[in-house]
């Protein structure tokens, strides 16, 4: 068996959306969520949102894909949460995802930003950068984050957990 320690923040949303996960079905979906990662054999570390979105801090091993565990748990989840509730298909997530990478180091930041997911909402603490996603494959800029294309095999100088916005600095 390989080591390997890979860590991933998901998010993804209603269609449209739509405020569709009001606490009955929050909590049924987050249950339904961490089964099905389990089954896949996916680690969920954190996982938490808001009534039209969904957060998770994961470890996906190498031999599935972000995008095969993502349309496993969207395809399942949205399913199980129609037939628990009768919904003839009315509870559907948009297409597309926002997926970033972490590290060991960032892991427990990301943790608590998803745990605290209910409390940035209602005080509009929330970070841009992880709450957005597109239905659209949008990927990096093809610049480095002064501007400067980037230098092969440097690291860069600062990461995103690190920028600062409106004078606070990121959650994680």
């Amino acid at each position: 068996m390989p080591f390997w320690r890979t860590y991933y923040h998901l998010v993804w949303a209603t269609k449209n959306r739509a405020p569709l996960i009001v606490p009955d079905v929050e909590l049924e979906l987050h249950g339904y969520l961490i089964s099905k990662a389990r089954e896949i054999g996916v680690r969920v570390y954190a996982l938490n949102g808001w009534v039209d979105h969904v957060h998770l801090i994961v470890s996906i091993p190498p031999k599935s894909s972000v995008a095969d565990v993502v349309k496993r748990l969207k395809g399942a989840s949205a399913f199980h949460v129609n037939q628990l509730l009768g919904n003839e298909g009315r509870f559907a997530w948009q297409r597309g995802y926002g997926v970033l990478t972490l590290g060991e180091r960032q892991r427990g930041r990301a943790e608590a930003y998803v745990h605290q997911q209910k409390e940035h909402h209602r005080r509009k603490t929330t970070n841009q950068w992880l709450e957005r996603m597109d239905e659209f494959d949008e990927g990096p800029p093809d610049e480095g984050l002064d501007g400067a294309p980037p230098v092969a095999g440097l690291r860069e100088e600062r990461v995103v957990y690190d920028v600062e916005m409106d004078g606070a600095a990121f959650p994680f």
